[in-house]
């Protein structure tokens, strides 16, 4: 079939593709992708780099003469694609830079890890051959650049033995497929219209399903069409998998996986193709007769249709089941949000109209000249107690008997919250039948695979899978606590740091001699400062994120599961005290250690703070306000712009 399609350069030698196709036939045998530690690619070291096995020369842009992801000869489907780019020299510039010597040495390091980059392509290609897949090249060039698609498509063969290594769910007998919205039920009985609701063709068939088996085939449903048995979700998931087991190195220095290549920039990108265009056609077309591309766009993606249901079984079917389900927790949390969003404006807008109400503020205001205070560092000048009337005032929003409400409310909402998506998340998982899934039926993580250095025996499966020592994933796990550790100190220093940053600015305004700074001087120090903790919690979550990642992988957890559970848990347990230290000790510690006139607590030499003019409380909101609408802005502008 590979020389099938080369069928259109028959004026290329092709010997070597020849060679190559047997050579990964014998290997393929009737298990495609088996190695020696139970992984696909995995080949020694000792394989020479040789010339580029799928080297195809087209010098002019790609242009298909036939629609939909196939290869050149319109029948092998494309199941991924792996793109690298090549910088063009021109012979002016190589004339010019071969006067200048430091300049030259500068090209021949560059040159040196092209050529390194070459030959790890090289020896991934011919593994991804050894594994079954079929490859096929194009090349498009420019005058400063030269761009290589590498497209990926699995045989019949390599995707059945994948499915059943990695335990797909297959169709048994199909089965109705009705809507289930427990407000579109609540509505029709009170026989009401309910604008949430949209119909969105196509709607996906559910199915009984159980774990694929190869010699079962027979008994699934649609086994007699193979071309269209697999779906492209399924499809992209099993090339996905030989991908990350790929050796494309040294297996001692973890270079293994599409990932790792693509962070080095060995490729450009790796991705798999969109199941045709999402744009709708220029003439009028049936709403079934639309791809599942253009029907997710038209009835899902659009800002229009932000508060309609959600297709989840559409998303499911196009995107897996990990993916809808976090659409289907996104969905939930928002409707969820509306009501919490409902108290809390009205609990505020009744601390605002109750504010006249408020004696201790309206005593302060009326004090003038009264009631003198301490100052409030050593070189300070006293002041007085109605200075703070306005922010007396403003803190009254947010400490007054409707607060208190709002605060027990949220508790309920919370636990009512976390249950009903436990019931929902269950009803998905059930529907979509992935709930009986079991951590012994999944399959190693392909990096694992790959880094194993040992076999043993599944006691569940009776199969030899990769093993990796528990002692001395235990030791690793410590080592990773201890780092988890280190970077929570570097946390508290930081909050010690944006203390003294608080009290260091406050002393400067008071010092300037501006009534209005004078006044203002708590207000803006806490502002400022929780300005530089949001840039130092931003920075501090992109060093950790990488840094957990790292030791997760290093801990080498057998399955994705268990890979994904352990970077979780670091994550959360380093963002939780990230994010959170300052609102905790604004809100629990600070003014309980300033100590009383003539015996203030000091902090290397500094007054302990203490509480602004209008309480705690109200630097809390400014903090919580600043870090948490902050970090989503600096989210969104990361989602939608940079992009």
């Amino acid at each position: 079939m590979f020389r099938r399609k080369l069928s259109d350069w028959s004026d290329l030698d092709t010997s070597s593709l020849v060679e190559l196709e047997r050579e990964g036939e014998e290997i393929l045998g009737e298990s495609p992708g088996a190695a020696p530690n139970g992984g696909s690619g995995y080949y020694g070291e000792e394989d020479d780099y040789d010339e580029d096995p799928i080297y195809i020369p087209c010098t002019e842009f790609y242009k298909p003469q036939h629609s939909g992801n196939f290869f050149k000869d319109g029948k092998t489907l494309i199941d991924f694609v792996l793109v690298w780019e090549e910088k063009v020299s021109s012979k002016k510039h190589k004339t010019q830079s071969s006067s200048k010597g430091s300049e030259k040495r500068g090209q021949q390091g560059r040159a040196r890890g092209k050529t390194t980059y070459e030959n790890y392509r090289r020896r991934y290609h011919r593994n991804l051959l050894k594994a079954g897949l079929l490859c096929e090249k194009e090349q498009t060039l420019s005058e400063r650049r030269s761009l290589h698609y590498l497209k990926l498509s699995a045989p019949w063969e390599v995707l059945v033995y994948y499915a059943e290594e990695l335990c797909l769910r297959a169709p048994l007998q199909a089965q109705p497929n009705p809507d289930n919205n427990a407000s579109d039920r609540f509505l029709q009985r009170l026989y009401l219209p309910n604008p949430l609701y949209h119909h969105v063709p196509n709607k996906p068939l559910d199915y009984y399903t159980c774990a694929f088996r190869k010699s079962k085939l027979q008994r699934f449903l649609g086994s007699e069409c193979q071309a269209t048995y697999f779906t492209n979700t399924q499809r992209s998931r099993i090339l996905y998998e030989i991908l990350s087991r790929t050796l494309y190195g040294k297996r001692k220095h973890a270079e293994v996986g599409i990932e790792r290549m693509v962070k080095e920039g060995i490729y450009t990108a790796a991705f798999p193709l969109h199941e045709g265009p999402y744009e709708l056609p220029e003439y009028e077309v049936a709403p079934e007769s639309l791809n599942p591309r253009q029907i997710l766009y038209q009835y899902w993606s659009r800002w229009s249709l932000w508060y309609k249901y959600q297709p989840l079984d559409h998303i499911r079917e196009y995107f897996g089941e990990k993916v809808a389900i976090y659409f289907a927790w996104l969905g939930f949390y928002t409707a969820w949000l509306l009501p919490a969003a409902v108290i809390g404006t009205c609990v505020f807008i009744s601390g605002v109209l109750t504010m006249g109400s408020n004696t201790a503020a309206q005593e302060i205001c009326e004090s003038g000249k009264k009631y003198q205070m301490c100052p409030l560092c050593d070189t300070c000048k006293n002041w007085y107690i109605s200075e703070i009337c306005p922010m007396a005032k403003v803190g009254y929003l947010f400490d007054h008997p409707g607060t208190v409400f709002f605060s027990i409310f949220m508790s309920f909402w919370a636990v009512t919250f976390l249950e009903y998506w436990k019931r929902k998340n269950a009803t998905l998982a059930h529907h979509w039948d992935c709930m009986d899934f079991q951590e012994d039926e999944e399959r190693p993580r392909p990096e694992f695979a790959a880094m194993a250095p040992q076999m043993e025996q599944n006691p569940i499966t009776g199969v030899k899978e990769p093993y990796f020592p528990e002692r001395d994933r235990l030791s690793r796990i410590v080592t990773g606590s201890m780092v988890i550790v280190i970077m929570l100190c570097v946390v508290m220093i930081f909050l010690v740091s944006v203390i003294m940053y608080r009290g260091i600015v406050s002393m400067m305004m008071y010092h300037t001699g501006n009534s209005i700074l004078m006044t203002q001087a708590g207000n803006i120090a806490n502002i400022s400062s929780s300005m530089v903790n949001l840039v130092l919690i931003l920075l501090m979550s992109q060093v950790y994120t990488a840094l957990a990642e790292k030791l997760t992988r290093w801990e080498m957890h057998r399955t994705q599961s268990l890979h994904e559970d352990a970077f979780t848990f670091k994550v959360f347990i380093f963002q939780f005290v990230n994010f959170y230290s300052s609102p905790f000790y604004v809100a629990f510690f600070k003014g309980r250690f300033v100590g009383y006139p003539g015996e203030y607590g000091k902090l290397m030499g500094m007054r302990n703070e203490d509480c602004g003019p209008g309480g705690c409380l109200i630097e809390l909101a400014q903090q919580l306000f600043i870090i948490m609408v902050g970090k989503q802005i600096v989210s969104n502008v990361q989602e939608f712009l940079v992009p």
